[in-house]
């Protein structure tokens, strides 16, 4: 059996898991870069998934600690639309993407990993990027790190908020 290694998920597995909500205690610890948050709105943020699908995926996640979209104010739900659109743009310019995954699980039996906090994706797709190794190995492949995907997003503009989008 063929092996690849993973070891940077052992600070994970092993590490200590923070007490309350990750979407509301990262944006207030004051330290974007390390919390790999590429953008702020009034209502939103933009940051990378530290656990991501493929490289650059994104979540907009909302300010406001609600479990789904239906309870979220009416200008939080615009602007993530808005920020979502504008992540679409940059990642396409960044990495290169021809297509994507765009979308918001709601509820744990729809998939979603913290229920409690609605947020969305934007998973960047190419063609053929898909292979064997979710299937039969269970692994993701995953060509570049999480600092050289902000260092990207950033020179590419991502924090420069659609017009309107700015706190």
């Amino acid at each position: 059996m063929n092996r690849l290694w993973t070891p940077w998920r052992m600070a994970f597995i092993q590490g200590e898991k923070p007490t309350g909500c990750i979407f509301c205690l990262k944006p207030k610890e004051g330290n974007d870069r390390a919390n790999y948050i590429l953008a702020r709105g009034r209502h939103n943020f933009v940051m990378l998934n530290a656990y991501p699908y493929t490289t650059g995926h994104l979540m907009v996640v909302p300010y406001a600690h609600v479990a789904s979209i239906e309870d979220l104010p009416p200008e939080a739900a615009a602007e993530m639309m808005a920020l979502a659109k504008h992540a679409v743009s940059v990642l396409r310019r960044a990495e290169k993407a021809t297509a994507f995954n765009v979308g918001i699980n709601i509820g744990k039996a729809a998939g979603a990993g913290i229920a409690d906090h609605v947020h969305l994706h934007v998973v960047p797709r190419w063609e053929g990027d898909s292979n064997f190794m979710p299937v039969i190995g269970d692994t993701r492949l995953l060509p570049e790190t999480l600092d050289t995907t902000y260092a990207k997003l950033s020179r590419a503009g991502i924090a420069t908020l659609p017009e309107g989008q700015s706190d």
